[in-house]
């Protein structure tokens, strides 16, 4: 017995060196962070991987209101109209906020997390990412017919990827071939996507991704790799941390409550800037609330056209541009895996915040999700 416990023991340290030896080489976490990482719900991700603090500077003047409270009984969901409470519990929801008017009327929070609990946003990070995009390129810092490699020519490939531009990146019109395309189960944590998201050295994975799969400006598709370059612009351009520039430029200006973090390769590296923004419900609230009341500023009068207008059409039939998703006529949506959103309709003057533990397989029934949004912005 004492053989065969040893034998035991020797064959999990060679597989865990050997696993460890594969994880380096691809540059993943190690093999028991990696496993954690990929099994872990999608609320339990931040504190996962590395991350930059984005301070946060809290305004009195900015502190939530309180309007008259709402009651949302029954909504339409899954083609019948049925309890609300079923569409929460169905969705895997940890936070849900409705504001009108800029006055919170309505917020409830589900496994254990609170007004102060740090939640993901995934791809919602990739409109934080193009809000400071815009503010470089309304100050000349760049434009949008800049290419990326004339920015970081050390990313030259001498294919059609050179000729990529920032307007390419901002409207998913590129034609970088790097899928988002999620399997589920451990077949998945090899694909494309997720190694950009498991990477501990995003320059290694770029540097062997610049394949091209069409001419850029031909085929909107959409792929996280555009945001993440875009990242990588901000970095460069401003000689500073994305999530110092967020800070200082986005966060404290919106009155932020709470610290948020951005996670990144390795501490001093790059952040994920087309996933892994964490912040509270109602600060995620604040940023969609300033940008569709216009105060305080966040975005220029043009960058907000820019940001309200679609470019071109991609999943679902839905508009998008400059990272911003449109699934109807004026509504403004900030879109992020595993069901995070950031619902504005000016028209209503209405935000709402709702964020997720919903599987990656579950991707798919977003315009039911948001079909549920608009009938309760539309409500009043």
């Amino acid at each position: 017995m004492l053989k065969l416990i040893r034998k035991f023991i020797v064959v999990l340290i060679v597989l865990y060196v050997a696993l460890f030896g594969l994880t380096k080489a691809i540059r993943y976490p190690e093999p028991i962070a990696t496993i954690k990482l990929g099994l872990a719900p999608a609320s339990k991700t931040p504190n996962l991987m590395p991350f930059h603090t984005i301070m946060a500077r809290p305004n009195a003047n900015t502190t939530w209101e309180k309007g008259v409270s709402e009651e949302i009984d029954q909504v339409i969901w899954n083609g019948k109209k049925q309890d609300f409470e079923n569409f929460l519990n169905e969705t895997n929801t940890n936070a849900f906020l409705v504001i009108r008017g800029g006055k919170i009327t309505y917020e409830r929070y589900w496994n254990g997390a609170s007004i102060s609990t740090v939640l993901p946003s995934y791809s919602v990070a990739k409109t934080m990412t193009s809000l400071v995009i815009g503010q470089l390129i309304d100050e000349g810092t760049i434009k949008e017919s800049d290419t990326f490699v004339s920015i970081l020519p050390e990313f030259k490939a001498g294919s059609s990827f050179d000729k990529v531009t920032i307007k390419d990146l901002l409207d998913m019109n590129s034609g970088i071939g790097v899928s988002d395309n999620y399997p589920t189960g451990p077949s998945g944590w090899g694909v494309a996507i997720a190694q950009m998201y498991a990477s501990t050295d995003l320059d290694w994975f770029l540097m062997h991704n610049r394949k091209m799969k069409e001419e850029p400006g031909t085929f909107p598709e959409y792929r996280s790799v555009n945001t993440q370059l875009l990242g990588l612009i901000i970095q460069k351009t401003t000689g500073e941390k994305l999530a110092d520039v967020f800070s200082k430029r986005i966060w404290q200006k919106v009155g932020a409550d709470y610290d948020a973090t951005w996670n990144v390769d390795k501490v001093g590296g790059h952040e994920k800037a087309f996933c892994c923004f964490n912040a509270t419900a109602r600060d995620y609230a604040r940023v969609g609330q300033s940008l569709m009341s216009g105060l305080p500023t966040i975005a220029s009068t043009s960058w907000k056209a820019r940001l309200s207008v679609p470019a071109v059409t991609l999943d679902y039939g839905w508009g998008y541009g400059a990272q911003m998703w449109h699934p109807y006529p004026g509504v403004n949506l900030m879109l992020g895996l595993h069901g995070q959103y950031i619902y504005q309709d000016a028209l209503h003057d209405t935000v709402i915040v709702k964020l997720s533990n919903m599987p990656t397989s579950a991707d798919g029934v977003s315009p039911k999700i948001a079909a549920v949004l608009k009938e309760i912005s539309e409500k009043n």
